[in-house]
């Protein structure tokens, strides 16, 4: 994993898969208030390994899209930005011009312990339940969906948030209950939905269908509002498919990092899934159409290129 940049004014504390986390560093109260830091790496993720080879641009496309997803969805539900201004001085608590483009300061928020997933279409590890149960996290479907099917209606099937390396769990609602309430389980499945539903019909007008996403949320503790934190709809956290490709009954042409994925299990990578050692290194011939799809999920949802 590459090592997070010394940014001025900025301390880092944390590093996940995509992500550098930075509180303030100042010696003094920041001026935006109680904020973190979030930096988007050109990192990328497949199979719980962070790859030895990054894609270039990519944090610049997460940040984005996911700026541009947040006021599309602002009368929905608050999200935790709070400047994506550049510093003129490490005094200031802005965005360094180190990472500008691919880094906002955020509001600190107490996150929720679970990964908020919305499926509107049937693959993934959602398939690979379905077909051993007829259900997903104990949601019955039903009989004879395939690969790309679109479910009857959108479904919230949330899942356990993983250490680094590890695997995220698909959980039943009934155990977010057990776990945060039912009051805030609700809350954060409804929101979930809501998500969706906006998102996937801007999607669907600019060609792209959302098949499934993941939302993260957390608690605003000055005002114990829930707002949504990490990033939002992007190829990291979605799947974006075709309209004019989608054809239930295969693996469907896509926007996200399923390329990557895809490759790694061919016999081209030379990679067993299954065995201890790492991936392999990225050839040129995957990290550059990779490169291109993350850029064109970004143009066309915006309908402007990435500047």
């Amino acid at each position: 994993m590459s090592e997070a940049p010394d940014l001025p004014g900025w301390k880092h504390v944390y590093s996940g898969k995509v992500r550098d986390l930075y509180e303030p560093d100042l010696g003094a109260a920041h001026p935006l208030g109680d904020v973190v830091l979030v930096v988007a790496s050109d990192r990328i993720s497949a199979y719980d390994h962070v790859l030895a080879t990054p894609i270039p641009g990519k944090g610049v496309v997460l940040t984005q899209l996911s700026l541009w997803w947040f006021e599309q969805l602002a009368d929905v539900v608050p999200n935790h930005v709070v400047s994506v201004e550049v510093s003129a001085t490490p005094s200031d608590g802005l965005v360094p011009a180190a990472v500008a483009g691919r880094a906002m300061v955020c509001k600190r928020l107490d996150m929720y312990p679970v990964e908020c997933v919305v499926r509107g279409y049937l693959t993934g590890s959602g398939l690979a339940e379905y077909r051993s149960s007829g259900e997903v996290t104990g949601l019955p479907l039903p009989a004879g969906l395939v690969d790309g099917s679109r479910l009857p209606e959108p479904i919230f099937t949330p899942a356990t948030k993983a250490e680094v390396g590890e695997h995220d769990e698909n959980v039943p609602f009934s155990a977010v209950v057990e776990r945060l309430g039912q009051q805030t389980a609700t809350t954060l499945r409804d929101l979930t939905l809501a998500v969706y539903e906006r998102a996937e019909a801007i999607a669907r007008e600019r060609g792209i269908i959302l098949a499934d996403t993941k939302l993260e949320f957390g608690v605003d503790p000055a005002t114990g509002a829930v707002v949504l934190g990490d990033e939002v709809l992007t190829p990291d956290s979605s799947r974006f498919w075709p309209v004019d490709g989608w054809e239930p009954g295969r693996a469907q042409p896509s926007f996200d990092k399923q390329y990557v994925r895809d490759w790694l299990t061919s016999p081209a990578s030379g990679w067993d899934r299954t065995g201890a050692d790492a991936p392999p290194a990225l050839p040129a011939d995957v990290v550059e159409p990779t490169r291109a799809r993350y850029l064109e999920a970004y143009e066309r949802l915006t309908g402007a290129p990435l500047r």
